[in-house]
């Protein structure tokens, strides 16, 4: 059996996470529906905003609550509460305090992936927040290394690449992210397995893009088996 070099994400791959952000923010937006506005512009209000602050500020919990105080701010103008202001705040952390639902079938496809392959997490966002997710999952066991990024870009995968010296035509990033996942692993020389994901983020969406390596889609993660 010729050994690969597995590259996995974590958010929506491993466990449930933007689900909880969905929730959230249907919630904020009954929270500012007596203002007026259509609960679809509220929305289109509030991925502009992320995306100008996630340039700025990055990925993660904070940078997704100063969005939501922004938005309501933007939104409500001189009719602005500061109880809202304070509400919107706990629904934050009560967000960054939610433990990680590990999705079906994970734990035990990762021990028999680790027993054949090398496994890498590799994942996105703000460092300590998703390394004390890494920790509360009870997964890391399985992984020879975990990799935090700001970016999961062509760059970001190069660099991973020659750091831990992954033969290409060997290695795979997996993930239900075609933005983050799939299309910047396959133009960096890699292989890849999607595995789409019912709530992935908006701002992830993309085409799935040609590249270079192997694209596989599957199902679940448990069918990880019958590749590797």
């Amino acid at each position: 059996m010729r050994r690969h070099t597995l590259l996995i994400d974590a958010d929506d791959t491993l466990w449930e996470n933007n689900v909880f952000f969905e929730r959230v923010i249907e919630d904020f937006i009954s929270l500012v529906e007596p203002l007026g506005y259509a609960r679809d512009y509220t929305r289109r209000i509030l991925n502009e905003t992320e995306r100008r602050n996630i340039r700025q500020h990055g990925y993660g919990v904070r940078s997704f609550g100063r969005s939501l105080e922004e938005t309501y701010l933007k939104l409500a103008g001189h009719m602005a509460k500061r109880n809202t202001v304070e509400q919107v705040a706990r629904m934050v952390r009560e967000l960054e305090s939610t433990p990680p639902k590990i999705l079906d079938g994970v734990p035990e496809t990762l021990a028999y992936l680790s027993s054949r392959h090398r496994l890498i997490l590799f994942t996105k966002g703000e460092a300590a927040e998703q390394a004390a997710k890494v920790e509360r999952s009870g997964l890391q066991g399985f992984f020879e290394a975990i990799e935090i990024v700001p970016e999961k870009d062509v760059t970001a995968y190069t660099g991973l690449i020659n750091r831990h010296r992954i033969v290409k035509s060997h290695g795979w990033m997996v993930g239900n992210s075609p933005r983050s996942d799939i299309n910047p692993a396959l133009q960096a020389g890699l292989n890849a397995v999607f595995i789409p994901h019912h709530a992935t983020w908006e701002l992830e969406h993309s085409e799935l893009l040609s590249g270079t390596g192997k694209l596989v889609i599957v199902s679940t993660f448990r069918e990880l088996r019958h590749h590797f």
